[in-house]
């Protein structure tokens, strides 16, 4: 068996254990609280949406597929709103429907993003691709946080969760140029808000997920073991995360026992920006 047949093999092995091992209880931390979740309809914020619900939040699910979002929240018993994060009315309308149906928004969890194929090295990539990535990456999680921030503001609470990339905190040889410059924007950005409205009781905080389990990295993989084997053997886990490993990341961030974490990046990565050697 070839080294890299030995990591493929040893990588599924422990993303199955993963699923299997996926506690069925969960803490009711978030009881009476409205969370907002952009990219609500699948992956991480679907995971989210699911995770936040189950600790008792009302769930606000906006996504810009109707069907996808709709059935998120009609999951939860929550509300959904289409919502493009790329407009700032819209983006508006998402946080006022949240407040006008709950009476408040304590948590905004600004995940909605993409990861298109014509983003690549920054010989390659366009200024189309380079835009369209911006806005949707990063823009649209200062139009969200912008939106929040005056509910926040007048409750003396609040959580602002802003989804990142450990990428933004280290280099890749196979670049996604824009992608990851927008995700290190977020960072910068999540980390100034933390420290400016800190005392008004509001934390804001960047989540660094690593590599995701998701349908498209597995089909991208499925065409490609290498590719897949030269990325696992930089996780010591050995294996990608779940979204629901993510999500109770999120649900962390969002509750009082991450009362002291602030304008922080916080790493759900499986070790793999303090790895240097890994583990066969």
């Amino acid at each position: 068996m070839s080294e890299e047949t030995a990591q493929e093999t040893a990588g599924e092995t422990a993303q199955e254990a993963a699923k299997e091992t996926a506690p069925a209880a969960v803490c009711r931390r978030l009881v009476g609280r409205t969370a907002v979740v952009t990219g609500a309809g699948s992956g991480i914020g679907l995971a989210a949406v699911r995770r936040l619900a189950a600790e008792g939040a009302h769930v606000v699910c906006g996504d810009i597929d109707e069907r996808s979002g709709k059935a998120a929240a009609e999951a939860v018993g929550g509300l959904f709103v289409q919502v493009d994060v790329t407009d700032p009315g819209q983006v508006e309308a998402l946080f006022r429907a949240a407040y006008d149906t709950y009476g408040s928004v304590d948590v905004a969890f600004n995940n909605a993003g993409i990861s298109p194929p014509d983003d690549d090295s920054i010989l390659e990539t366009g200024l189309e691709a380079w835009k369209r990535v911006q806005d949707v990456n990063l823009t649209s999680v200062y139009l969200c946080c912008k939106a929040a921030l005056p509910y926040m503001r007048r409750q003396g609470r609040g959580s602002i969760i802003n989804t990142a990339s450990f990428v933004a905190r280290m280099g890749a040889a196979t670049s996604q140029i824009s992608y990851t410059a927008s995700k290190g924007g977020v960072l910068a950005m999540s980390r100034e808000l933390g420290v400016q409205f800190a005392r008004e009781g509001i934390r804001v905080n960047a989540l660094c997920p690593g590599p995701v389990n998701t349908p498209l990295l597995r089909e991208l993989f499925a065409k490609d073991p290498e590719r897949a084997a030269r990325r696992l053997v930089h996780i010591p886990l050995g294996r990608f995360a779940e979204a629901e490993e993510i999500a109770a990341a999120v649900a962390f961030l969002a509750s009082d026992d991450s009362s002291f974490v602030n304008a922080t990046d916080f790493l759900v990565d499986g070790g793999i920006s303090g790895a240097y050697v890994t583990p066969l």
